[in-house]
């Protein structure tokens, strides 16, 4: 699979996920086998792009593999111009988000709102791709609610414009994240357009990753909340595509090192305070996965304070 001139290792790729795809994550899932993986959003807002928590999303020093970060806004100048910061930061593909379904994203009509509004969406993708010498992605839900499911119009809207990727999360903006994704849509998707088409939603094993290429035809797979406290999906869903590899699970000392390479980056990411603070959600996602923990034992664990403490604690669960 390819992205304008970039060929990645494999076509699983890590969504973008607002205060979960940091760099210290990003990393991770590289090292257990994502093929891309593309950082939280940035807001477009001029007024953000110097605030700290806007810089450490688009902090790129040392990182491995193709560097890929999404945009959010609703005026075209503005997302050109964000685009073109975001590249001189080093951002080598530039990712618009027409896909999230939050309230506070929909209520300033960005994010998958923008689907109700093709004229829009138009005028953002040429602003955007016009702007920048990088390759633009883009991604979006099937459409606003189940009565109005444009992805496809939204698509050739998105490749007429110069728009390299398309990822489709198999949701509306109306279904948030409940009920079931469906790819039927997908599927149409792909039939319609030349440029690569990336399947999302639901695909947490992999069979289902298996069971969503073959259905869909689809180029990838994008692997978002399955990801959490799981990182090494990746590598699963990748021995299951090999058939001359046999499937290897990861042992339990391999998962505890992994954990602790985590905190340890998220430590040195965020420094101390804040690390122990991020690392909480990572935590009970790890622990979500393992047997045998009580609620009690992970509510220990996050009133620690320290990196010490809360390394010690986690090691002590395990």
């Amino acid at each position: 699979m390819r992205i304008g001139p970039y060929p990645l290792p494999n076509n699983l790729i890590l969504a973008p996920m607002a205060g979960v795809t940091d760099r210290p994550f990003r990393e991770l899932c590289t090292q257990m086998g994502a093929g891309l993986t593309v950082s939280e959003m940035v807001a477009s807002n001029p007024h953000l792009q110097q605030h700290k928590r806007t810089l450490q999303k688009t902090d790129h020093s040392g990182v491995s593999g193709i560097r890929s970060v999404q945009i959010l806004g609703t005026e075209p100048q503005q997302m050109a111009d964000a685009a073109r910061l975001n590249v001189a930061r080093g951002a080598q593909i530039i990712d618009i988000n027409m896909g999230c379904p939050a309230k506070k994203v929909c209520s300033v009509a960005a994010g998958s709102a923008l689907m109700k509004d093709e004229d829009k969406v138009v005028r953002i993708l040429d602003a955007v791709v016009s702007a920048v010498d990088v390759p633009v992605t883009l991604k979006i839900r099937t459409g606003w609610d189940k009565n109005n499911r444009n992805a496809v119009r939204i698509a050739n809207i998105a490749q007429n414009s110069g728009i390299q990727a398309l990822t489709i999360h198999g949701r509306t903006r109306a279904c948030k994240f409940n009920g079931h994704a469906e790819y039927d849509t997908i599927k149409a998707v792909k039939e319609s357009i030349r440029i690569p088409v990336i399947a999302n939603g639901d695909i947490t094993t992999a069979e289902k990753a298996q069971q969503v290429l073959e259905h869909t035809g689809a180029d990838g797979i994008m692997i978002g909340r399955a990801a959490q406290g799981k990182p090494w999906v990746f590598r699963e869903i990748l021995q299951k595509m090999d058939a001359t590899c046999s499937l290897t699970r990861l042992t339990k000392n391999e998962i505890l090192q992994l954990i602790n390479q985590h905190l340890d980056a998220l430590y040195s990411f965020y420094g101390n305070t804040k690390g122990v603070h991020m690392a909480r959600k990572h935590i009970g996602w790890y622990f979500g996965h393992l047997p045998h923990t009580s609620k009690h034992d992970i509510q220990l664990i996050f009133k620690a304070e320290h990196p010490q403490n809360q390394l010690a604690l986690v090691n002590a669960l395990f």
